[in-house]
């Protein structure tokens, strides 16, 4: 089973922006020293106590300081730039890290409306733009340009040998049905939707356009907690579910708490019954049950490729994750 690795770069109570920012650039050495698949790292503005508002920025380090494992966004908001600006950015990283960058698009705001509003003029219209831009991006990354364009004669210097891989990120039949659509690879997010999943995957794939000469591909996102024990998995996981619910409440802290106060939060009712439908997206366990879980998610699924997100207070519990994942399937 191929594993990669999604990140978020929380902040932890007590922690720095730099210091989530160095355990970040920490966990995709990890990753490539275990020999996961790639490493994403997300875009986010203003948000919930996360580190990072520009992922190519991350990447340039992240590179440096890795040798073997993929890199990429998880995702580029499409619908604050322009495609030429990503196709340059993303062609320079792809230049520095020869066959190792891939770009993930998506077209959430990543942060609140007034976020939006200070990032692009109009970002709804932006939004309607969405599939149109990721057609010039991919013409720019491939020198595919029209004659008749505008930009026929634009090049996002400079051209790596091998182009960035393209990937669409969703939680949706529209996301789906537009991955299907341009071609592309598609990465579905099952740990942030209630939707059904496996049949949204399907739907990429039935409409997988074959004019495209590709074939479908699939990575399903997911949140794992993995820990030596049970108890200990479950322990460590309601610090990240005490963050959730600080999240909805829109409290002003919004690191992630620590283990302590996740034991002694005074949870109502209500919200321990958030957390209950939370952990049913969440895979939490031992190394045996956290396997059992995933191969059970892979039969519906089908899955090319599973993508991790772990985040927890304490960064040595995220990398211990990692590690007893990896494992399991070596």
């Amino acid at each position: 089973m191929k594993l990669s690795i999604l990140d978020q770069a929380p902040i932890a109570q007590g922690q720095t922006a730099r210091e989530a920012l160095e355990t970040a650039i920490g966990l995709a050495q990890l990753g490539d020293q275990l020999g996961y698949e790639r490493y994403w790292i997300a875009e986010h503005h203003d948000l919930f106590g996360l580190a990072c508002s520009n992922p190519s920025v991350m990447l340039s380090a992240i590179g440096s300081k890795t040798e073997k494992i993929r890199i990429g966004a998880g995702a580029v908001l499409l619908p604050y730039y322009q495609p030429f600006h990503v196709a340059e950015t993303y062609n320079l990283l792809a230049t520095l890290y020869p066959n190792r960058v891939d770009i993930g698009l998506g077209r959430a705001p990543g942060g609140s409306a007034e976020v939006s509003l200070a990032l692009v003029d109009n970002y709804l219209q932006e939004v309607g733009k969405f599939p149109e831009k990721i057609t010039t991006l991919e013409q720019f990354l491939t020198g595919t340009m029209p004659e008749e364009s505008m930009y026929a004669q634009v090049t996002p210097t400079p051209v790596p040998e091998v182009s960035p891989s393209l990937w669409i990120l969703g939680t949706s039949e529209k996301s789906a049905f537009l991955a299907a659509e341009k071609g592309l690879s598609y990465a579905f997010g099952h740990f942030m939707t209630s939707e059904e999943g496996p049949k949204i995957v399907q739907t990429y794939r039935d409409a997988f356009s074959p004019a495209t000469n590709k074939s479908p591909y699939v990575i399903g996102a997911i949140e794992v907690v993995c820990a030596d024990s049970t108890a200990e998995a479950a322990r460590i996981a309601m610090s990240s579910l005490l963050w959730k619910i600080k999240q909805n409440k829109q409290a002003t802290d919004l690191t992630i708490p620590t283990i302590k106060e996740a034991e002694n939060y005074p949870f109502t009712t209500e919200e321990l019954e958030k957390i209950e439908r939370m952990k049913q997206k969440m895979v939490i366990g031992n190394p045996q049950e956290v396997k059992e879980k995933m191969l059970a998610l892979q039969v519906d699924y089908e899955a090319d490729e599973w993508m991790v997100i772990t985040s927890t207070h304490d960064p040595n519990h995220t990398y211990r994750s990692y590690e007893l994942l990896k494992e399991m399937w070596t």
